[in-house]
């Protein structure tokens, strides 16, 4: 699951609400471990703006994902 800033983010965690918390919990973990190496490569690169847009949107994840257990 790819997720490139909040809007998708929110968008994505609303369009899992229907799916069951298993399915749920997959794919919202799948979208964080991808954030996280997008995170890593916008710091490696000195993008300060990309890495902080990388943070917000694993901030949101990771709250729903939080919310499911």
């Amino acid at each position: 699951m790819k997720v490139n800033n909040e809007e998708e983010a929110r968008r994505l965690i609303a369009e899992l609400l229907v799916s069951p918390v298993a399915l749920q919990t997959r794919n919202l973990r799948l979208a964080v471990e991808n954030l996280e190496l997008d995170q890593m490569y916008y710091e490696q690169k000195g993008n300060d703006q990309g890495a902080q847009r990388c943070q917000v949107c694993l901030d949101l994840l990771q709250s729903r994902l939080a919310e499911l257990h």
